[in-house]
């Protein structure tokens, strides 16, 4: 079995990929400090306890494992901490990013898939992003990762590496086995909030902003399977191996739903209402933020299985209705 390093596997999306890379015949060697990640959500190879800035642990792993592939997922991801607490981000995102780099390099590291954010985008002009729409980073969060992606890129034009920097945009929804989740404590994201807010698992959901140039004036993003973007990633392991260069792809449906119309499905598949408090915009919250996504399936052959919000809302439901029999 091909063994694969994947920095952060124990989190929500590194899960969900390491699931796939063992189903796909991979032995993966999940690298995680478990400051968020789960133990018991890798689910295939080995869990190594540990950090991506930790250059001795990093040079034996990639040595010991003859490793020459690496996924990287391992990063602080809240955007408002970052604002308040940009040194962390930049420190464990950028600066353990840097290392990783530089340890791969040494052990001549082939192939890296680097998870990235459509964070790197900013505020674009009329909310929809190809790879090409400039990049304008409006907190930490998405700078740390746009330097990322540079130290990355200069890196692949100076060696042999070479890698898939892909920039996800919102990413739901849980595996459609029932097997692992969004498992996050005091997660942010909107359809997480609001699972545990209809199951009376917190107060409310709040809304940031009903006053937005959208249909029904709450923001409209992109929200794409997390089973779809792991698979993704498989697709980028065979894109390099079967000698693909270097790319940037957005990670999209290439269509949004607002955060109404999320609330309303929350409420249909729930049967249940949301608890809802109002409140005004978030500072840097763009109206709309949707990919341009023919790109990743014209590069990578991706095609989407799980391109609905019922299905995407249902399996969040499924997976916090476990949590919830498990009392967690």
């Amino acid at each position: 079995m091909k063994k694969v390093l994947v920095t952060g596997g124990a989190g929500y999306i590194g899960s969900h990929v390491v699931k796939l890379l063992g189903e796909a015949g991979y032995h993966p060697v999940t690298l995680d400090n478990l400051a968020k990640g789960n133990r018991d959500a890798v689910l295939y190879g080995e869990l190594v306890v540990g950090d991506t800035g930790d250059r001795e642990l990093v040079t034996r792993l990639l040595r010991e494992h003859d490793i020459r592939t690496v996924l990287h997922f391992a990063a602080w991801t809240i955007v408002p901490e970052s604002v308040s607490d940009p040194l962390k981000y930049y420190g464990n995102n950028t600066c353990s990013t840097r290392n990783l780099i530089e340890c791969c390099v040494a052990a001549g590291v082939e192939h890296f898939v680097f998870s990235s954010t459509a964070a790197v985008y900013g505020m674009p002009e009329g909310g929809l992003c190809g790879e090409q729409t400039p990049t304008a980073p409006i907190n930490p969060y998405g700078m740390s990762k746009l330097m990322s992606e540079h130290m990355l890129r200069d890196t692949c034009a100076a060696h042999p590496m070479r890698a898939v920097v892909l920039r996800y945009f919102n990413v739901a929804g849980s595996d459609p086995d029932g097997l692992i989740g969004q498992s996050t404590p005091g997660s942010t994201l909107l359809i997480k909030v609001a699972m545990e807010a209809v199951l009376g698992r917190r107060d409310a959901l709040r809304v940031f902003g009903s006053d937005y140039p959208t249909p029904d004036g709450t923001g409209v993003r992109d929200y794409i399977h997390v089973s779809d973007l792991a698979a993704a990633h498989i697709d980028a392991l065979a894109y390099l191996e079967n000698g693909g260069e270097t790319v940037t792809l957005n990670c999209g449906y290439g269509h949004g739903y607002s955060v109404r119309e999320v609330i309303e499905t929350v409420e249909r598949l729930a049967g249940a209402r949301v608890p809802v408090i109002e409140e005004g915009r978030r500072a840097g919250d763009p109206p709309e933020l949707i990919a341009r996504a023919e790109r990743i399936r014209e590069v990578l052959g991706w095609t989407p299985r799980h391109d609905s919000l019922d299905t995407i809302v249902q399996t969040s439901l499924d997976w916090e209705r476990t949590l919830a029999a498990r009392g967690k």
